[in-house]
């Protein structure tokens, strides 16, 4: 079973990174053949036994780095599924042209085979993760019977990751009526309840004991509706009863979830608590939320690192810039350049936004046109595609708008 392939001049490399393939997952490394570099990625995966089991492509060492970059777009654009690694010294500048040409990870030549083991791990499993959400996303779940699992998540509190988690929801609502649920795992203190405005008879602490963990029409039957379509399971009353929750059951909890709805979002707590950890290692996506201020991005930067370190990053990530101002003396290149990846979507400081928390409306439940609403429908559009309006037959009006 081929799962791997790579492009180098070094045989030490390709040794020990074979060793360290033998340990990861069944299958051998298919070497690129002869020294003369492939002219696209076509003529690479035609010398594959099977292309469609391929995960893991590496490049390098001894690869002109405008081969590698040149050839590592190409995958990104025709093979979207695969991870392509790139093996040189890993300076700023290389780290930068290498995430913007789609390369998941830069390591050592050097590195060991313990380091490539890790390295392999991390992309196999981001493969699998591109994989189930592109089948998603296309409406493909021949084989597949879990939906897609977004996990938002924020380092430090404040910096509006219920709002967009609870806007997130609310659009994809939209676009999915009654297959859509939010989940609020800041047990301690979570607010989707009052985001939405609901008045939930049952937590997530009754959902992950009892006849509803055995049983999903049980579970369903936890679930509070909201006038959207959504669906919504709230944290639970009382601060302790995050003693009762424990990290598998979590993941029990999210993957009844992802068997009976098409999209299931999750509003994590801050930081990587044991419950957040479980949470990310279901998702399909991670949802990036930091404020626009030194100490967010600072935090947002160390959590980056932890999360890589842990090999829980996926290809499926969406940073988001919340509440930015650039009066307030940080640009957007400045964040980029703290986190080293580019930020996706800028929700601009808005008094929109503080109006709808007070008054538990979400923005993206309302057709307003504020920017903050355009930055939030533009998230919204990397996992859903816009509702279309209909024409109602015999009159001028429409029913339904884009989201």
């Amino acid at each position: 079973m081929s799962r791997y392939a790579i492009v180098t001049a070094a045989p030490d490399f390709l040794q020990r990174l074979t060793e360290a393939a033998s340990g990861v997952l069944e299958g051998e490394i298919h070497s690129w053949p002869g020294s003369a570099f492939p002219t696209g990625a076509q003529e690479l995966v035609a010398q594959l036994p099977d292309p469609r089991l391929l995960d893991v492509l590496m490049l390098g060492p001894g690869v002109p780095l405008d081969d590698a970059l040149q050839l590592a777009d190409e995958f990104e654009v025709q093979f979207p599924e695969v991870s392509v690694l790139l093996a040189t010294t890993p300076t700023p500048s290389v780290v930068l042209s290498a995430m913007r040409a789609g390369i998941r990870d830069v390591v050592e030549p050097e590195a060991e085979v313990a380091d490539l083991s890790v390295l392999l791990h991390r992309a196999t499993r981001s493969a699998a993760i591109r994989r189930r959400s592109a089948s998603l996303s296309s409406g493909d779940t021949a084989g597949t019977a879990n939906g897609r699992v977004i996990a938002v998540v924020s380092p430090k509190g404040g910096a509006g990751k219920t709002t967009v988690a609870s806007n997130l929801a609310v659009g994809l609502a939209a676009s999915a009526p009654h297959a859509t649920v939010l989940v609020d795992l800041d047990l301690q203190f979570g607010d989707v309840a009052s985001a939405l405005t609901i008045s939930p008879d049952h937590s997530v602490t009754d959902a992950v004991h009892g006849p509803a963990r055995r049983d999903t029409m049980v579970l369903k039957s936890f679930l509070s509706a909201h006038p959207t379509g959504l669906f919504a399971l709230c944290a639970p009353d009382l601060p302790d009863s995050v003693d009762h929750v424990s990290g598998e059951d979590v993941s029990h909890l999210l993957d009844q979830l992802a068997s009976q709805y098409r999209y299931v979002v999750v509003d994590t707590s801050p930081g990587l608590s044991e419950h957040t950890l479980a949470a990310l290692d279901k998702a399909t996506d991670y949802v990036f939320v930091s404020g626009m201020d030194v100490p967010s991005v600072r935090g947002l930067r160390k959590e980056l690192d932890v999360l890589r370190e842990l090999a829980l990053i996926p290809i499926t990530r969406h940073i988001v810039l919340n509440n930015a101002d650039q009066r307030d003396g940080l640009t957007l290149a400045d964040v980029e350049k703290a986190l080293s990846v580019k930020v996706d979507i800028v929700i601009p400081s808005s008094r929109a936004v503080r109006l709808s928390t007070n008054q538990g409306a979400p923005l993206l439940e309302n057709k307003r046109r504020d920017p903050a609403s355009k930055a939030l429908r533009k998230l919204l559009l990397r996992f859903a595609p816009p509702v279309v309006a209909v024409k109602a037959k015999g009159h001028g009006r429409h029913r339904g708008g884009k989201q």
